[in-house]
């Protein structure tokens, strides 16, 4: 059963990889937000807090048909911390019976063995956690040794595809946390991603030397010939290599257009750090406003440690350059996560 429901998602992958191809006016990926609280604080998230309600579930259930109705490909759940939404499970088989590929992105508290079944009855796709550090501390929670026993039933019970991200950088003390966290994801059999993040102020700090020495031995670990295929979307890192020296990049971001975040108040932003660009209501965006975001530069995309904005607009880097400027960009650089 587990290589039917694994077979039946790599055809579905590979349909809107093609159709990504053929077609410019859909989103890839959105990532939309069902609840902002969070269980916990992490010293570098600007992403949470703690009072927050659900949003209503018909809310949210309409969201996910107008982004049916844009043609999107992907809606993965962000937050805060996702599996708070009382009614996460039927949000997913919603985006599923909407014929889109789901997502979730959680800090994996909750996953114990009756909420993984649970998910994969929802029809859930694939589910990510990042986890900060070995053992808990003042900047982080998501540590391995609270959450190995989860990664563990993760690797008995789930169905959909599971990618362990490890952090450097964003004031993470100890560097080798990530190789330690990246090789145990590894021997567990989930696919593996790195990812540079900003510190408190949301600011991007160039790695140190020994953070430097973890993120290459990582990298090349990631895009092994053993790992390759397993990390297909997470192993696109190249973006990362001029950040880890502080170094801008030159590359054509497609937010807005091919990825989209959808707030708890159901507007359309830029990604988790640029809240507020364009901020249209998702209700009233349209193709047009995807074929101008398409093509429209933004000023923070030098520094921009957002990986699944990279990754998403790297279908896109051959296509026309992006020339465009709209007169509600006022975008404010330094914020990325």
């Amino acid at each position: 059963m587990n290589a039917l429901i694994t077979a039946s998602r790599k055809i579905r992958s590979a349909r809107e990889f093609v159709r990504g191809l053929a077609h410019t006016a859909h989103p890839l990926l959105v990532q939309i937000i069902p609840i902002r609280r969070c269980n916990i604080d992490c010293g570098y998230c600007n992403e949470y807090d703690k009072v927050s309600p659900p949003v209503p579930t018909d809310v949210v259930r309409g969201r996910i048909d107008k982004l049916a109705d844009l043609g999107t490909s992907v809606v993965a759940f962000s937050g805060g911390e996702p599996m708070l939404h009382p009614d996460l499970d039927e949000l997913i088989r919603h985006i599923r019976r909407r014929g889109m590929m789901a997502g979730l992105i959680t800090n994996g508290y909750f996953l114990v063995p009756k909420r993984i079944h649970e998910l994969n009855e929802s029809g859930l796709d694939f589910l990510q956690i990042s986890i900060d550090n070995v053992e808990p501390d003042e900047v982080s929670k998501k540590s391995l040794r609270l959450l190995d026993a989860k990664l563990q039933a993760l690797r008995v019970h789930a169905t959909f595809d599971v990618n362990i991200n490890s952090v450097l950088g964003g004031g993470i003390k100890n560097p080798e946390d990530a190789r330690t966290i990246n090789q145990r994801a590894r021997a567990l059999g989930f696919s593996t991603s790195i990812g540079i993040i900003h510190d408190g102020s949301g600011r991007l700090k160039p790695l140190r030397p020994a953070e430097r020495k973890v993120y290459d031995g990582v990298s090349s670990a990631i895009n092994g010939p053993w790992q390759i295929f397993k990390n297909l979307y997470s192993g696109i890192t190249n973006f990362q290599d001029n950040l880890a020296d502080g170094k801008p990049n030159e590359w054509r971001c497609r937010a807005g257009a091919r990825y989209l975040y959808i707030c708890e108040d159901g507007l359309v932003h830029y990604c988790s750090q640029q809240r507020g660009h364009p901020a249209v209501p998702l209700d009233a965006y349209t193709r047009d406003d995807i074929r101008r975001e398409f093509g429209t530069p933004k000023s923070c995309a030098p520094y921009c440690t957002v990986g699944c904005v990279h990754r998403v607009s790297t279908m896109d880097f051959w296509r026309r350059p992006q020339h465009t400027v709209d007169s509600r960009q006022s975008i404010v650089v330094g914020r990325h996560d």
